[in-house]
């Protein structure tokens, strides 16, 4: 049992495994009330996280760690040959535990075995009850709330493109909804200096092997989230002073955690920015006075565009910023005339059931744009006409949606993927997205891109077949959901957007 388990991430857990070269152990730091004698107690290397030895119930005085297993273990597959050795090694069955094998791998096989903290309690099932969950509960509560360090939290969720795009960065229209299952979390915390902190997942400065860098740089590229925060507070502070908003001398620490899957065109760069943005106005009273919501997009799309050369458009970081389902024309008129195009709120009641599925190796979603932009600028009559024929096919799905004709508005999903194809090239689009375009076509869903690449976002009108394709697509070696939409008028953490 995890007390105060709803903190608890399977997810997580599972990310920092696959980024270490070996098992890992989920460890937490033992209560005064409990004793080291009753839990298998883990040293850990705080450097690189690696557990450099392993005592089962140990008596008082041989270690003066108080990280103890939860019983909570990950293994590769190549090491389940050891526990037939570690078997072999102890014919009485009474001699044999979890504990013993992995005081045994770690003390005298000397394997990698690494460490994953977990900040909460732990008790085992049949030692407790639901009176000990509630006290227990209770007991982290109140240690929180004894907490003067207060802190910023808030949130930005991965968002879907419905209609139009990519034109958003072609003077055309779209529609966009931000979806809840998947997010980007910032926390702020006041601190004496300003400190960015490095996710373990996605920023490693330590690797296990000459290999495992080369592994991980091939397949993650140099670019983790530390970058994210880092030029949203160099640019808010630009901003502030280009603005005239004198700020406090306050110092803070980031740190950012992130579950929106990388490089499969689901808003995650944006997302990260987007939250830090949040995070900074909460902290410096900043108001939507002084960063207006339409401004507030073009800051996060210059971020990225201006400090980080990300190949962007400004419909993820509108949606981000709205929230919901947004109808966005980014028309040349008046784009030129305010400097932001209009942006409009949706209905999201009565929605029909949209599902997402994205590659899980994918590749870098900026190069899907490939030449396009420099040909639009160029003049060219099949690229022109494509971004006003993106906007036109939004105006229907909007008029589609408000009437709550689904059949149409998968017609028009279809042919947004069809036109997109036809002015970007099959070469351009990757056999991995065409390959998850004909899957969905197979069941009769409709299918487009939500994004700049590696996911397909769909609509099947017939939900008796959403269980069949979700079996094709996961044994195709995709990820496939249903879509959680984001309402955040429904929302009951609206204080933290």
């Amino acid at each position: 049992m995890l007390c105060a388990d709803q903190n608890f991430d399977i997810a997580q857990v599972i990310r920092f495994f696959r980024s270490k070269p070996g098992e890992l152990i989920i460890y937490y730091e033992l209560e005064e009330s409990e004793k080291s004698s009753s839990r298998g107690i883990v040293e850990v290397c705080p450097d690189n996280h690696r557990i450099t030895r392993f005592l089962e119930k140990p008596q008082e005085g041989l270690t003066a760690s108080r990280l103890a297993s939860v019983v909570f273990y990950c293994i590769q597959r190549d090491t389940l040959s050891y526990l037939s050795d570690f078997l072999s090694l102890l014919p009485q069955a009474t001699d044999r535990s979890f504990g013993r094998f992995w005081e045994w791998l770690i003390n005298e096989k000397q394997l990698g075995v690494f460490g994953m903290k977990l900040p909460t309690g732990f008790q085992l099932i049949g030692q407790v009850g639901l009176s000990d969950y509630t006290k227990w509960l209770t007991h982290y509560s109140t240690k929180q709330q004894d907490n003067p360090a207060k802190s910023i939290t808030c949130r930005s969720y991965a968002r879907v493109g419905l209609m139009g795009n990519p034109s958003d960065g072609f003077n055309g229209k779209t529609i966009a909804m931000s979806i809840s299952n998947f997010w980007a979390e910032v926390t702020l915390v006041e601190s004496q200096t300003l400190v960015l902190v490095p996710h373990p997942l996605n920023d490693p400065t330590e690797f296990g092997s000459l290999q495992d860098l080369f592994c991980i740089s091939r397949k993650e590229g140099y670019l983790g989230g530390l970058r994210l925060l880092q030029a949203t507070c160099k640019k808010f502070y630009q901003f502030c002073s280009k603005q005239g908003i004198a700020l406090t001398k306050q110092n803070f620490t980031l740190k950012y955690d992130t579950n929106i899957p990388r490089q499969v065109g689901l808003a995650g760069s944006s997302a990260i920015v987007s939250a830090t943005l949040k995070c900074l106005m909460k902290f410096y009273n900043i108001t939507d006075n002084d960063l207006p919501r339409p401004i507030r997009a073009n800051f996060i799309l210059n971020v990225e565009t201006d400090e980080l050369f990300i190949t962007a458009g400004l419909q993820d970081r509108v949606v981000q910023v709205y929230e919901g389902l947004v109808y966005m024309d980014f028309s040349k008129k008046l784009m030129e005339q305010q400097g932001y195009g209009n942006y409009i709120s949706m209905d999201m009641s009565g929605l029909p059931s949209f599902w997402l599925a994205y590659l899980s190796d994918p590749s870098d979603s900026g190069r899907i744009h490939s030449n396009i932009r420099q040909r639009w600028l160029n003049g060219e009559p099949q690229v022109v006409e494509a971004m006003k024929a993106f906007a036109e096919l939004t105006d229907q799905a909007r008029a589609a949606l408000q009437d709550r004709d689904w059949s149409r508005l998968a017609q028009l999903m279809d042919l947004n993927f069809e036109l997109r194809r036809s002015v970007y090239s099959d070469d351009c689009l990757g056999p991995g997205n065409l390959k998850m375009v004909q899957l969905a076509k197979q069941f009769g869903s409709a299918v487009k891109l939500p994004g700049s690449g590696g996911a397909v976002v769909g609509l099947c009108v017939d939900q008796a077949r959403l269980v069949e394709m979700r079996q094709a697509f996961q044994e195709a070696g995709c990820v496939f959901c249903v879509i959680a939409p984001y309402n955040p008028s429904a929302s009951n953490v609206s204080s933290q957007h």
